[in-house]
């Protein structure tokens, strides 16, 4: 019985076998045919021509790519740069290949990745494409040879070279900029860096970085580059400080070939815990030293740099080649070191600190002029114009200049963006001189002769024991006055002086008090109207004596609306 049950299992399978296979042809073995060519190559990333944007140093790259074959694969390489990225041999399609592989430490420049695949028949394809990693950093000027970053690594982002260490420098975990900057260099005690530079500087150069200088230890070198003669200054240069608790002295020796150069340069106040800009500037007649833009100090040169024997920069330290008189490791943080290969002028200087240091408006103001020895407006960081010569004056409200009229001089700037369609307003400081007894502030008119009909002016006319300040605003077929202060020109002290028109009215404030407000029986007009003059009434105002100022002036600001006397209030 149980055979029986047996064979009835078996004949059943027997015939369900027989029915999966009814009407499908048998599996017969197919001549794949002759060999119709090489391989095919398709590079799917990157591409011929493919720019990389990354503004990392190294980056990381994912390369994808097909090969396709007619008869059989059996072996595909991949090179970047004549380097072998990967090797394959072993297919799971031994007709199609998928390549996939991460490529890391990808550095700025042109590079060539090349695909090699071999079919069974010997036949072999080689692919390349060209593609590019866009540099992590574009020089802002042409003559900006070496930038230096300190964003938590010591490279060098014109070379793509990294400094060497000695000891064990840090970071400051703080940078200058809350831009641009995640860190900045700090030293250690016995520790610096070290890059290489030949003599590519050359005879005139620049170096600049931004520093928040300590006092401990209470010198310290900062770059250096010299030769390995003991205690020769003749060759080369030495950047250092030098002082006390309270304050630190930049100093520059300059190396000539048979004697050497000093700059004694200028103070840091430790005390104020700021960033401050350091720029110096050598040229085979003399050598200058700028702190925050502004010139501290010059000093002659009897021949040119020498640079017999140096190679190596040191960066926050005088060693190994000015470590006597304890100019050793610094640990005053250090950002944005770079070096030009030509000596900047002062403009240049200033214009690369409101490039690198852009301001940003506190007040919501359009334009704003802090006269730190240029005719800047940092808001847009465009220059005026200047007609005439006018100057700068040490005696300023903040920082270290402030604007100082002289005969037949002022600034022009251009009118678009600054003021609203009905209102605006400006504020600035101001010491008022009694000599000349009348004159233009500010103004913007027309052409026309005697038209105040449209645009404005800020004026004042007095005595030399005071001065009013007035304006006068156009309203198309009309004017209006405001008559405004008086201001003792006795006093000498700064005033703050707040204008604000709106589309009725305009009111004067000194240090924040309210002295007049004027009625306007329509909103400004400014048809026809130019330019901006400041410190001056011409060429649209200076009828009635109202020419040339010759009182100093200082942060000028101006605004496309109306401030309220509680905003004038809180600039004070």
């Amino acid at each position: 019985m149980k055979k029986l049950i047996n064979l009835f299992t078996g004949l059943l399978l027997l015939v369900f076998t027989a029915s999966c296979y009814d009407g499908i042809d048998p599996i017969t073995e197919v001549d794949p045919g002759p060999d119709a060519g090489s391989p095919q190559v398709t590079h799917i990333f990157p591409e011929d021509g493919t720019t990389i944007q990354d503004i990392s140093i190294v980056s990381t790259i994912n390369i994808k790519f097909d090969v396709v074959d007619d008869i059989e694969i059996v072996d595909v390489k991949v090179y970047l740069d004549n380097v072998l990225l990967g090797a394959y041999d072993s297919f799971m399609d031994y007709r199609i290949f998928h390549g996939n592989l991460v490529e890391e430490g990808l550095l700025g420049g042109d590079h060539i990745l090349k695909v090699v695949a071999t079919d069974l028949s010997g036949n072999i394809t080689t692919s390349e494409v060209t593609f590019t990693k866009a540099p992590p950093y574009t020089p802002l000027f042409d003559s900006e040879m070496f930038y230096m970053p300190f964003d938590s690594n010591y490279f060098e982002l014109m070379s793509i070279q990294e400094a060497t260490k000695v000891g064990n420098p840090g970071f400051a975990g703080e940078s200058f900029s809350d831009i641009d900057g995640t860190n900045a260099y700090k030293g250690a005690a016995d520790s610096y860096l070290t890059f290489p530079m030949g003599n590519s500087l050359g005879t005139s150069f620049t170096g600049m970085f931004w520093y928040k200088v300590s006092a401990t230890p209470d010198r310290a070198g900062l770059l250096v580059m010299g030769n390995n003669i003991p205690e020769d200054r003749t060759k080369g240069f030495r950047l250092f400080r030098e002082g006390s608790a309270t304050s630190q002295r930049i100093k520059l020796n300059v190396g000539t070939g048979t004697g050497e150069s000093w700059n004694d340069g200028g103070l840091i106040d430790v005390t104020a815990g700021e960033w401050v800009n350091v720029a110096f500037t050598v040229t085979p007649t003399q050598t200058k030293i700028y702190l925050n833009g502004v010139q501290v100090n010059t000093a002659t040169m009897s021949a040119a740099i020498d640079w017999t024997g140096c190679n190596d920069l040191s960066i926050g330290s005088g060693a190994p080649t000015f470590s006597y008189w304890s100019h050793g490791a610094d640990r005053s943080p250090m950002d944005e070191l770079r070096f030009f290969d030509e000596a900047l002028t002062v403009s240049q200087i200033q214009d690369f600190i409101n490039l690198t240091n852009p301001y940003s408006p506190i007040y919501d103001e359009t334009l704003y002029m802090p006269f730190e020895n240029n005719y800047a407006d940092l808001v847009t960081n465009t220059l005026s114009s200047t007609v005439g010569a006018p100057t700068f004056s040490a005696d300023a409200y903040a920082g270290s200049n402030s604007y100082l009229g002289t005969t037949d001089s002022y600034l022009t700037f251009p009118l678009t963006g600054l003021f609203g369609t009905q209102e605006f307003s400006t504020t600035f400081w101001y010491k008022v001189s009694g000599s000349p007894d009348r004159a233009g502030l500010i103004t913007v008119g027309t052409s026309a002769t005697e038209d105040r009909n449209h645009g404005f002016r800020i004026f004042r006319e007095g005595s030399a024991t005071s001065q009013r300040i007035k304006l006068n605003v156009g309203t198309g077929t009309g004017e209006s006055w405001n008559d405004g202060g008086v201001i003792d020109v006795t006093d000498g002290a700064w005033v703050h002086v707040a204008i604000t028109v709106s589309a009725t009215e305009s009111k004067i404030y000194f240090n924040g008090v309210l002295q007049l407000t004027g009625t306007l029986s329509a909103p400004i007009d400014w048809t026809g109207c130019g330019d901006v003059a400041i410190g001056s009434g011409g060429p649209t105002f200076s009828y009635w004596n109202h020419k040339s100022d010759e009182s100093p002036m200082d942060d000028l600001r101006f605004y496309n609306r109306t401030l309220t006397a509680t905003e004038i209030a809180d600039m004070l």
